[in-house]
């Protein structure tokens, strides 16, 4: 494990800000209005040569422990448990006020090495609050600026007694933007990241939280708790095998209709949640038994798809569903009816009160993902081609025949191919379905996204 750092402070001292400077990406929502950062988000910084696991954490407030505040300030009260350096921020510019005071008795009692960071010390207006820092008790501050990048040397010095000589090589939860493997040289065995979707309040977080058997991410009755993606790495036991198989989860904020999101500071969360789609492999959309499937719910997965993204969907608070088989069958239906492009996408019944189904969902997760990054041989390809063109033989539109002629894969994740022949710019649509659905079921390829692509040679007689 690499050291690990935490950032503590008060809200809108610019802990997300440093966050981002340090892992040299955007990764953390930032905005002006305090308590953007509610769950704690891990990255891989490299500080002039020292790397460590950086954590952001929620602002630190004094309020009752059972208000969203108050468990917010839990998660950074649990974020110090094994970490090596916390990085104590305060707001050079407003000064050292009651809440420092309070955050920095509690930190002396954690007996966790302090950095002093006096932040938004740029120009000569924070220089009265850089004096009064000294009065926390932690020795001389770190002049900062995260927002220009200013005193990195200094930082440095000061973690570097800290870092140094700590073992480890990779750690910590990973970002959501981590690529994926490439394409051609696809491992089984490799991370499998599933990001978890769905509107606000389905359960998101609460499901992951029972996988991971701890309370790692904020959950509560308030719906839209979830601002940032926070990814976090696990092994997952799979019975089946009998051993641990590894798995980066991604918990994404909860997508409302468009017209829904007004706020500048939903509109960034649904845009990261977008963006951990892109680097996920599989998603799983959640839904809430107790409202069923809405009409929100189909343009995520239609969203998902067009991406390309294998898709699944899990319908949780299965412990509380009323009518369960009607259910169930009530959303299979319109499933197949509203994602006409990809029938048969795999459906679960899941509680993340209780666990049930969970196991089920992480080995169809894997499946899925098997054969969102197969690869057929042209040879096996080919041979299927021509029984399909025997079986249903393409149309020919104004009496002159359509000619498809070959086929081959392009591309894997999602599975791509490309049809060559003539006339295909008069192949109807209804043709195309059936080749791709021949393809989805008879090379088996379930209910993952294909791509099929038609391309014709070049008359070199055309006018140009």
């Amino acid at each position: 494990m690499l050291p690990q750092v935490i950032i503590i402070g008060r809200p809108n001292v610019g802990k997300s800000t440093l966050f981002n400077r340090l892992v040299g990406k955007k990764l953390a929502l930032v905005d002006d209005q305090p308590g953007v950062t509610r769950d704690r988000r891990f990255g891989d910084a490299d500080l002039l040569g020292l790397k460590f696991t950086i954590v952001d954490t929620a602002g630190w407030e004094d309020l009752d422990a059972e208000t969203l505040p108050g468990r917010m300030r839990q998660q950074t009260e649990a974020s110090l448990v094994g970490a090596d350096v916390a990085l104590f921020v305060i707001d050079a510019r407003a000064g050292v006020t009651p809440l420092d005071e309070e955050i920095a008795r509690y930190l002396r009692s954690s007996r966790i090495p302090i950095v002093l960071m006096a932040n938004k010390a740029e120009g000569r207006a924070g220089d009265p609050g850089l004096y009064d820092a000294f009065a926390l008790g932690f020795g001389e501050p770190v002049a900062f600026s995260a927002e220009h990048g200013q005193g990195l040397a200094d930082l440095f010095e000061a973690l570097r007694p800290h870092i140094e000589g700590t073992d480890g090589d990779d750690a910590g939860d990973a970002g959501p933007d981590a690529e994926i493997e490439d394409e051609e040289e696809f491992d089984p065995e490799s991370v499998l990241k599933l990001a978890i979707v769905g509107r606000p309040n389905a359960g998101k977080s609460t499901l992951i939280n029972k996988l991971l058997g701890e309370n790692r991410l904020l959950t509560g009755p308030e719906a839209g708790i979830t601002r940032d993606s926070i990814a976090i790495d696990w092994q997952w036991f799979d019975p089946a095998r009998d051993g641990y198989r590894p798995v980066r989860l991604i918990d994404t904020a909860g997508m409302r209709k468009k017209a829904q999101v007004v706020e500048k500071l939903e509109k960034m969360s649904v845009a990261d949640a977008r963006r951990a789609i892109d680097f996920a492999e599989v998603v799983v959309l959640v839904l809430d038994a107790t409202r069923g499937l809405e009409h929100q719910d189909l343009k995520i997965a239609s969203m998902v798809l067009e991406e390309g993204r294998a898709l699944m969907i899990a319908i949780n608070k299965w412990d509380v569903a009323e009518d369960p088989s009607g259910l169930f069958n009530g959303i299979r239906g319109a499933l197949e009816e509203g994602l006409a492009q990809v029938r048969g996408v795999p459906l679960l019944a899941v509680s993340a009160r209780t666990g049930k189904g969970l196991d089920q969902m992480l080995t169809a997760a894997f499946d899925i993902r098997a054969a969102w990054s197969k690869r057929v041989p042209t040879s096996a390809l080919n041979r299927w081609f021509d029984d399909a063109l025997s079986a249903n033989p393409p149309p020919a539109p104004g009496g002159r025949r359509i000619k498809l002629r070959y086929i081959t894969q392009a591309r894997i994740r999602p599975p791509s191919f490309v049809m060559f022949g003539t006339r295909l710019d008069q192949l109807p649509e209804s043709y195309r379905r059936y080749l791709v659905n021949g393809i989805r079921r008879e090379l088996g390829f379930d209910a993952v996204p294909i791509r099929l692509t038609l391309r014709s040679p070049t008359n070199p007689f055309a006018k140009k």
